[in-house]
């Protein structure tokens, strides 16, 4: 676990960027749990493409076609040329 020591600004805010990885984190989920402030880096996601993480079938099909190597064998297609 990555510990940083973190002072407040001269607002009284404190800045999170040297703990963040480098991605697209759009926002946080904030809790409290046994006197800690808990924050949840979260990603959104675009609307048109939400259906497939509500479609698990759907979902389990794409991550199994990422995890193939993609030498699909389909023949000789020889006989279309002109």
């Amino acid at each position: 676990m990555k510990t940083i020591h973190l002072t407040l600004d001269s607002k009284n805010r404190i800045t999170l960027t040297k703990l963040l990885p480098n991605n697209s984190i759009s926002s946080f989920r904030a809790y409290s749990q046994d006197y800690k402030i808990i924050l949840e880096p979260l990603v959104e996601i675009p609307a048109k493409e939400a259906w497939l993480y509500k479609n698990k079938n759907a979902l389990n099909k794409v991550q199994k076609g990422l995890t193939q190597n993609g030498a699909i064998r389909r023949g000789s297609f020889a006989k279309y040329v002109d």
